[in-house]
């Protein structure tokens, strides 16, 4: 049975992100950091939206495609430096996929819908957007909030935490309050959210 577009994609979008040169270990394996990541969207996906269509699916496991090639240090660290390379990164993320989709048979179309999910267009009003940025939120809030942790005062967490509450749906928060914190950090969330 010769492999489908999607399982093609896939298949590409890994073997992109396994080039990662920067490690992360999970369970006492070392993964490429951004290989990791894709798989924890994609599993995350799954679990709190089983039904995706086959766009977000791609979108999902694509999300941070190839990150490490655009150093967050290559742009002034401060808010409007962050705010550049996080926009130069969407766009690199989407046209890397579409490259990778176009390859794997995909048209002009669908292409588009992936990179107008990957660049995370209308939020709040697009509902596959939103779906996608939930996931990404969820992601974050389980498996990067305990590391961030370490490195941030008080004061900064709640905030990050509360900038990623804002951007989620119902659904997500209801998700969000099933994920299994340290005390401390479930106590941090409360603070944060005032509950």
């Amino acid at each position: 049975m010769t492999a489908s577009k999607f399982q093609k994609a896939i298949e590409w979008i890994d073997a992109e992100n396994a080039q990662d040169p920067n490690t992360e270990i999970h369970e006492s394996v070392s993964f490429p950091k951004e290989l990791l990541y894709s798989d924890r969207m994609y599993a995350k996906l799954m679990d709190f939206y089983p039904n995706a269509s086959e766009a977000v699916q791609i979108a999902a496991k694509a999300q941070h495609i190839c990150r490490w090639k655009i150093a967050r240090e290559s742009y002034p660290m401060d808010r409007v430096g962050y705010l550049k390379w996080r926009e130069e990164l969407k766009k690199f993320h989407a046209k890397t996929t579409a490259t990778i989709l176009e390859k794997a048979g995909y048209d002009e179309d669908f292409i588009a819908r992936v990179s107008f999910l990957i660049e995370k267009k209308l939020l709040k009003k697009d509902e596959e957007t939103q779906l996608l940025e939930d996931v990404i939120c969820l992601v974050f809030l389980e498996y990067y909030l305990a590391p961030f942790v370490e490195k941030h005062d008080t004061e900064k967490l709640k905030n990050i935490i509360l900038k990623t509450w804002n951007k989620m749906s119902d659904k997500g928060h209801q998700a969000a309050l099933q994920i299994s914190y340290s005390p401390e950090n479930l106590q941090l969330i409360k603070d944060a959210l005032g509950l």
